[in-house]
């Protein structure tokens, strides 16, 4: 293997191409669209060295001692709209994601932010008659509020007008260029405007619209600089030979191998036209193209605030990313584009990109023409950010496009929340309550001897991790759920309410049960946390537990035994509100209530309650 990078990933090291040779200049042939206008390096910018080679032989840290973290980004959500329904999902799986890790007791380093430089940022400021900077401040000031409101846990914020950010880019410009992998040329095309991008006729509709946007693209002559992304056609290619789980799902990865195989064309990293964004180094008549700008900010975002800020710091604080998280829109600018430009500058790419598919409404594509768009701000307000994380991350194969119902919505959170969930718990802790003041007789450890439940729980808890490891997340809500499923049926079939009539013996086993279903609800509040981690404060209080309790707990916590004898449970409450559906002149969730009609109470003796 002598003369071979080594790349450090999931499954183990794999060689790639000598980044001793991504670091040299060299020649490469003009792709035949494109006159080019040779321009000199000027001399105040010097060839830099590589930073993977400054940074240790396998691009990591010398320091042996440095535990290396888990790197997760969002894409950083462009400004020109307030924050949507799809940028929510995307935050939301990536929330989970991040607990999980957490829970595992990795360091994790979780960056979200907004972009914003750019030509549509610049006009959607003027047509709300804002400075560009006051338009970036109160939508990214929006993103902030709302990822509060979905409890969305990020390490980092970034916003790539952030002066250190700028500072990044114009050195990350600056090696590129000096790597021979920048040059000037005139290039006329089909541009569309909402995705910053020149397209191919090829891959557009009738009428030269975007197939993303489904407008007319216009036709541009610009005099632009161009990044080079043929030039690395072949180390892409071995790359991800290399590299099979680069791209996630896997059929996304075959869609990107077919963009690379039919042949990269160099594109645009600057636009004259555009005053909003970051002067190009070498050229401040132009300024910086907005993807080449943006996807600096997953770099830029690792340091600290009190850090001078040079790309070699930047670099040293995390990367690569273990994971972009990205819809399935930006794809080729994460997968090949990205990749690319850091190869050019000796940096490692991220170790893996997952694309996830499209939200629709009432399978239809959501749009302010149809009127059905969905405000994620108005759904938390109306059913709680548990309830609007859950139902996206199980309802959705992740990965795959999802639709959201109303209706399909609130049956399935008063399904698994409120009834499998919350009124397993409420009516064993009514249970323990009246018959043994609240209190547990019992260790779980103990209650557990001889018992199969906890084998069941056991099984279901591994496989949860499984699927939480291999990102789905769907199955991964489901294994939960499966405990909470296996909880009713144990407590139905062994009815301890009846069994503590009988005394004795009985009395005795039917106090295990109790401890036994409770020490599973403890158990669900762990392994679904990522996911409903509201909800799961709610139900580890009311096993009696504080708050910081919760926040240390780790996966491991997921075993078996951790309910001890004369532990005080907490004064039952309704841990999620059932939601009724919306009728005319009524609102679309109505609050949980302990009130039982008489004939409920009757047919229900054991003590079950709404939850």
């Amino acid at each position: 293997m002598a003369g071979r990078a080594f790349l450090c990933h999931h499954q183990g090291l794999v060689a790639i191409t000598p980044f001793s040779s991504i670091c040299r200049r060299n020649s490469f042939l003009t792709p035949y669209h494109f006159r080019r206008s040779p321009t000199a390096a000027p001399a105040s910018i010097s060839t830099s060295t590589c930073l993977r080679c400054s940074l240790g032989s396998e691009g990591e840290n010398t320091n042996a001692n440095k535990v290396e973290p888990f790197v997760l980004t969002t894409p950083l959500y462009y400004v020109n709209a307030p924050p949507h329904m799809g940028s929510a999902y995307t935050t939301i799986a990536a929330d989970a994601i991040a607990r999980f890790q957490r829970l595992l007791g990795k360091k994790v380093i979780f960056i979200t932010g907004t972009d914003e430089h750019g030509e549509k940022i610049a006009t959607a400021a003027e047509a709300n008659g804002r400075s560009p900077r006051e338009h970036c401040d109160t939508v990214s000031d929006a993103y902030r509020m709302l990822w509060k409101d979905l409890d969305i846990a990020y390490d980092k914020f970034i916003r790539t007008t952030d002066p250190r950010h700028e500072g990044i880019v114009e050195e990350f410009y600056s090696r590129v260029f000096n790597n021979g992998d920048i040059y000037r040329a005139d290039y006329e095309g089909l541009y569309c405007i909402n995705c910053e991008e020149y397209k191919d006729e090829k891959e557009l509709l009738a009428n030269n619209c975007c197939p993303m946007h489904l407008k007319p693209c216009a036709l541009r002559k610009e005099d632009n600089y161009f990044f080079a992304l043929s030039k690395y056609q072949k180390m892409l290619e071995e790359y991800f030979k290399s590299n099979p789980d680069f791209v996630k799902p896997a059929f996304r990865l075959n869609e990107v191998q077919g963009w690379i195989i039919s042949g990269l064309r160099d594109f645009s990293i600057s636009r004259s036209s555009v005053e909003w964004g970051i002067p190009v180094p070498t050229d401040d008549k132009q300024t910086i193209y907005v993807w080449f700008d943006a996807l600096l900010g997953y770099v830029s975002a690792l340091l600290d605030k009190d850090v001078q800020p040079s790309l070699e710091k930047a670099v040293g604080a995390g990367w690569p990313a273990s994971l972009h998280l990205i819809g399935k829109d930006i794809l080729r600018f994460h997968a090949v584009y990205w990749p690319a430009m850091l190869m050019s500058a000796g940096i490692s790419p991220p170790k893996m990109v997952f694309g996830h598919g499209f939200l629709t409404k009432d399978g239809m594509k959501m749009g302010k023409t149809l009127g059905n768009t969905l405000e994620p701000k108005d759904l938390v307000d109306r059913f709680g950010s548990d309830a609007v994380r859950y139902f996206l991350l199980r309802e959705i194969e992740f990965g795959n496009d999802g639709d959201f119902s109303e209706e399909r919505f609130i049956n399935i959170n008063n399904a698994h929340l409120a009834n499998t969930i919350g009124n397993l718990l409420n009516r064993t802790l009514g249970l323990l309550k009246k018959i043994c003041q609240s209190t547990l007789a019992i260790d779980s450890t103990t209650a557990a001897e001889g018992n199969t439940f906890k084998d069941t729980v056991a099984n279901s808890v591994n496989k949860a991790k499984i699927h939480y490891e291999n990102l789905s997340l769907s199955s991964a809500c489901e294994s939960v759920l499966e405990i909470g499923n296996a909880g009713n049926i144990y407590m139905d079939e062994r009815a301890p309410w009846s069994r503590f009539k009988q005394g004795g013996s009985s009395y005795e086993a039917a106090a295990k049960d109790l401890v036994l279903i409770l020490e599973a609800m403890r158990i669900i509040a762990v392994a679904l946390s990522p996911v409903a981690p509201s909800l799961c404060l709610r139900i580890y209080a009311q096993l009696g537990f504080s708050k910081d309790e919760f926040e240390a707990t780790t996966w491991s916590d997921t075993r078996w035994g951790g309910l001890k004898a004369g532990s005080v449970m907490a004064e039952r409450k309704p841990v999620f509100a059932r939601i009724e559906s919306r009728k005319d002149g009524e609102e679309g969730i109505v609050e949980a209530t302990e009130k039982m009609s008489k004939a409920k109470k009757k047919n229900r003796s054991q003590g079950l309650v709404q939850a």
